[in-house]
C-alpha cells in the first residue's frame, strides 16, 4: 500500500499556498476572497506565500 502526500495549489487564484489533497483553501481568508473582482496580491497572511500584501 502506498501513501501519498499529495499537495494542490490554493483555489483562490493569486494565492501560490499549497493544500493537502482534499482541501480546496489555505484558509479563511482565501475562501472569502470574493470570485467578483480581480485580486493581484493575496491577503492569506501565510509567510510562505510570496504574494501577500
Amino acid at each position: 500500500m502506498m501513501t501519498t502526500n499529495e499537495k494542490n495549489k490554493c483555489a483562490h487564484l493569486p494565492c501560490r499556498c499549497l493544500v493537502e489533497a482534499g482541501d480546496k483553501y489555505c484558509g479563511q481568508a482565501c475562501k472569502e476572497a470574493g470570485s467578483e473582482e480581480v485580486e493581484i496580491a493575496c491577503q492569506c497572511d501565510h509567510g510562505t506565500c510570496p504574494l501577500t500584501a
